[in-house]
């Protein structure tokens, strides 16, 4: 029997700010593209105690606030005639019971394919999955898939534990991990740049590669999610699962297929490659610091521990910065350094490879003495662009050197950008797994940054605090391994 796709999409912790800001307008843009199936609904769940009215007023006010224009009359009109409302609380049986009433309403056909969405907070996930299974729609029923959003567990252990958990009640071929950063199209156009071109392959190595940088800077602060974020810190919100994930794509070796098991296990065996770090290497090896007030965009913005739902005199990170070695034959010696942070000059993601200096001063006795390496630079935003950095002559008669940038983007000027949970949406609704984070990965994740963890969990007497509005705190600086390295800030 083919697979005609889900019949209803639940989406828990509707109302939230995950929900509101980018699942809820990924979902209005597919029905605007005439993705979604006719017979899809949707069911929206959370605490408020709405009519369904009430919640379409919602939709529409925060889709009009989230998209970059107004909705559509007529499409609005389609994608709100899809959704129903359940108000209820997450560990009441009783919210249960009214969604298996929504969920068993007459329609055409027998319903085997639900999606139930967890856009809420990690500690809530096994509360939902243990009443799932209470009013006996898990693996029983068809090809049911629940989708959990990162990060997926605290540490190594509790992910450990919240896996076991959720393989009570899901096979794990019925566990969609999300991570966005996978669904954006220049990270999935890194596989092609690479494995597609005998131009860049046979360079991507340690003879060639001098070091690696992979960058997610934010210019906002914790906004609304502090109750969360003083609890997790940007270690485990974004360096554990979204930059770990960037570095397995970069150092991967070429897969045998393009199927998703294929892809996720040589993305493991970059990760089990990667080499541990020792207690007291991680000084030298990892960096934390916090926002405090400054300027960003212009305007002036308080410090982290000024926001509401801070703890007083938290210590919390902001910013995490690591170095990272591969000890494999390809990578082995080569540092790999990735940073994030809140409250920094721009929001800004790039993936940057600098290459070694040329073997030879050929140039020693003319202006162009000094050159400067050639990088590969991958923008993820605030622009979608590749490009390679070549030296080149000036114009005239000395022989001075220019920067030239050679553009590898893929992007026609006219081309429309898929965002990246449109991708990944459309993934969960087609069954497609290819995205999507198998658990080893997680678990392998984990051990990397668990010494980094362990470290900063004992050693909270202090932090170091950089002005918003900057690139970071200047102490950063001495993760690289020569003076030569710096942080590349710009495209």
């Amino acid at each position: 029997m083919a697979d005609i796709g889900p019949c209803y999409f639940v989406i828990f912790g509707a109302t939230g700010n995950l929900a509101t800001r980018k699942l809820l307008p990924a979902l209005y843009q597919l029905e605007a593209a005439a993705k979604l199936h006719a017979d899809l609904r949707f069911i929206a769940l959370a605490r408020r105690e709405w009519s369904r009215e009430q919640w379409l007023d919602h939709l529409r006010d925060s889709l009009n606030e989230h998209l970059d224009q107004c909705c559509e009359a007529k499409t609005f009109a389609r994608f709100a005639d899809r959704f129903d409302y359940v108000a209820g609380d997450l560990n009441d049986p009783k919210t249960y019971r009214r969604l298996m009433d929504e969920l068993s309403k007459p329609r055409p056909g027998v319903c085997e394919n639900i999606v139930f969405y967890l856009a809420i907070k990690p500690s809530d996930f096994l509360a939902v999955v243990e009443q799932l299974n209470g009013i006996g729609i898990n693996r029983a029923h068809g090809r049911h898939r629940v989708v959990v959003e990162k990060p997926f567990g605290e540490d190594i252990d509790s992910a450990r534990a919240l896996n076991a958990q959720l393989h009570r009640y899901f096979d794990e071929d019925q566990v969609f991990r999300i991570d966005h950063y996978l669904g954006k199209e220049t990270v999935q156009n890194l596989l092609v740049f690479r494995f597609a071109n005998t131009l860049i392959e046979p360079i991507w190595n340690r003879n060639y590669i001098d070091h690696v940088q992979i960058t997610v800077a934010e210019a906002e602060g914790v906004g609304g999610r502090a109750g969360y974020y003083d609890g997790a810190g940007a270690l485990r919100d974004m360096l554990q699962n979204h930059l770990m994930q960037l570095l397995t794509l970069v150092a991967m070796e070429p897969p045998a297929t393009i199927d998703a098991d294929a892809l996720r296990d040589e993305k493991v065996k970059v990760l089990r490659s990667i080499r541990p770090i020792a207690p007291q290497a991680v000084h030298g090896q990892a960096f934390r610091a916090q926002y405090g007030s400054g300027r960003v965009h212009g305007k002036p913005v308080i410090a982290y521990r000024e926001e509401g739902g801070v703890a007083d005199g938290s210590v919390t990170e902001t910013y995490a910065a690591a170095k990272f070695f591969i000890d494999n034959w390809r990578w082995r010696g080569v540092p790999f350094y990735l940073r994030t942070g809140k409250r920094l000059a721009d929001n800004f993601s790039l993936i940057a490879i600098r290459f070694r200096h040329p073997p030879q001063l050929l140039f020693h006795e003319t202006g162009a003495a000094h050159l400067d390496p050639n990088w590969v630079v991958l923008s993820l935003q605030p622009t979608e662009c590749m490009h390679i950095e070549l030296h080149a002559k000036e114009p005239g008669l000395g022989m001075n050197t220019r920067i030239v940038k050679l553009n590898a983007s893929y992007r026609e000027t006219e081309a429309t950008t898929m965002e990246a949970y449109k991708t990944l949406l459309l993934d969960v609704v087609e069954g497609d797994r290819s995205l999507f984070i198998r658990f080893d990965e997680v678990e392998w994740a984990w051990r990397v940054v668990d010494p980094i963890l362990r470290d900063w969990a004992q050693n909270r007497d202090s932090i170091v605090s950089y002005a918003a509005g900057g690139w970071g705190p200047r102490e950063a600086n001495r993760l690289f391994e020569r003076d030569d390295q710096y942080w590349r800030n710009e495209i």
